[in-house]
């Protein structure tokens, strides 16, 4: 197995890091890997901060282990290497009838990467966090693998689903899908005037996925608003796919200030009409709007940018509205801003979700942003809430420990799978997740 000298980023492109990365194709090339230097495993590097990085150490890129291996047509259970994109397993399944269960915004997104964070998408309401689909998964630490699921090596599972790769190297999984009518979506967008109009939406929504775009730059009567999507998958034509586009170059530093931002979301919130309407979509399209643009992350610079995520129990959702108050009085925030309502569903000690709502919001990487961010952490942590951890770029361990009760949990099992800490990354080192006690 060759190893290369590569540098790397986050998709939020703030930080990087340089080391060797080795590429294996099949499990038996994993293994001799770990037989001589553990390291931990990377995907395609779609969590923003520095989740995925190891600056200065080795890294094993996983996402030329994109085998399909069974599948059951009657019971929806496949079965893939870590490598393979949710997008993929999308627009191979959804004309038969089948659907990953939980899909986040990006299909670029690995199987073992949806793991490692417990992803959530649009209908965590209903259908919980990605690692409650897992029936099992293969897990290989030191040269050796063993399979385990919710009911086998219980404590492994949920210190592995939702644990950042700390546990050793997930090479393949079992996956429940869900049934789908087909590969087109019926999407039904309306207008929201306000924030706490847009709450009373989310909780009266009864359809399978909703999601909730808000102007971040609005204040006043307009705090809040918005536009909302609630969707049902269905069957019948629509137009392919356009051909997706890339960014060749990072953008000036005035193609997202305040003024611009402001009149790009303001013409994105007319852009449906005051009676609503319904559209009909490839599916792919609303899972994943921003694939079509390659290289998206480039819009913000080369400086890049940070995403906030957080969320707050639901008698707290007062938090997220003065959240809202102070990122539109700072003028900092970019188009990209999502609300949604999240269920309790969530499989590992360190998965994100609770009860309650979530919002994310980009912030370019300049000025006071890192001041503002620290504001909107502060007032997560009182409200009781907690921040993604495929985000975060910038918060502080103190803080952070607060905010996920299972973390002294998660740290035993992570030191106990891994004694020589040869899996962690420079998240894990910065908030000293595996230090605890």
């Amino acid at each position: 197995m060759l190893w290369n000298t590569r540098t790397y980023t986050g998709w939020g492109r703030v930080h990087s890091a340089t080391g060797k990365v080795a590429r294996p194709e099949r499990v038996s090339s994993v293994a001799h890997v770990l037989e001589n230097q553990s390291a931990p495993a990377i995907g395609n590097c779609r969590s923003y901060g520095d989740a995925c990085l190891n600056d200065g150490g080795a890294a094993i890129d996983m996402t030329r282990m994109d085998r399909l291996l069974s599948f059951d047509a009657e019971t929806g259970v496949l079965e893939v290497e870590a490598g393979v994109r949710l997008g993929e397993l999308t627009r191979l399944f959804a004309p038969k009838g089948w659907l990953p269960a939980v899909m986040p915004g990006t299909g670029f997104a690995t199987v073992g990467g949806a793991i490692a964070f417990d992803v959530h998408g649009k209908n965590h309401h209903n259908a919980g966090s990605f690692g409650q689909h897992v029936v099992s998964l293969t897990l290989m630490n030191r040269g050796k693998t063993q399979v385990i699921g919710p009911n086998k090596n219980a404590t492994l599972f949920k210190a592995t689903v939702g644990g950042m790769g700390q546990t050793g190297i997930i090479v393949s999984a079992k996956l429940q899908l869900l049934p789908c009518k087909g590969d087109v979506i019926m999407v039904t967008e309306r207008r929201i005037d306000g924030f706490e109009e847009f709450l009373e939406a989310l909780d009266a929504s009864q359809s399978t996925y909703t999601v909730g775009w808000i102007d971040a730059t609005a204040t006043g009567d307009g705090l809040g608003r918005g536009i909302l999507e609630e969707a049902e998958t269905g069957y019948g034509l629509v137009k392919a796919r356009k051909a997706s586009k890339s960014v060749p170059f990072n953008a000036p530093g005035w193609a997202l200030s305040n003024p611009i931002v402001k009149m790009f979301n303001s013409a994105y919130f007319r852009r449906v009409p005051d009676r609503g309407r319904t559209l009909v979509k490839p599916i792919q399209d609303f899972f994943f709007p921003l694939d079509r643009i390659h290289d998206w992350n480039k819009l913000y610079g080369k400086s890049g940018f940070h995403q906030f995520q957080c969320v707050v129990p639901i008698d707290q959702a007062p938090a997220l509205r003065s959240m809202l108050e102070k990122i539109a009085n700072a003028g900092s925030a970019s188009p990209l801003a999502v609300l949604k309502r999240l269920g309790p569903g969530r499989a590992g000690m360190m998965s994100f979700p609770m009860d309650g709502y979530t919002l994310a919001v980009d912030f370019p990487n300049r000025g006071r942003v890192a001041k503002l961010i620290a504001a909107l952490e502060e007032m997560t942590e009182q409200a009781g809430g907690r921040v993604y951890l495929a985000k975060d770029a910038t918060i502080a361990p103190e803080r952070l420990k607060k905010m996920y009760p299972e973390l002294a949990g998660f740290a035993k099992a992570a030191n106990k799978a891994d004694p020589d800490k040869a899996y962690e990354t420079d998240l894990i080192r910065r908030l000293q997740l595996r230090n605890v006690t």
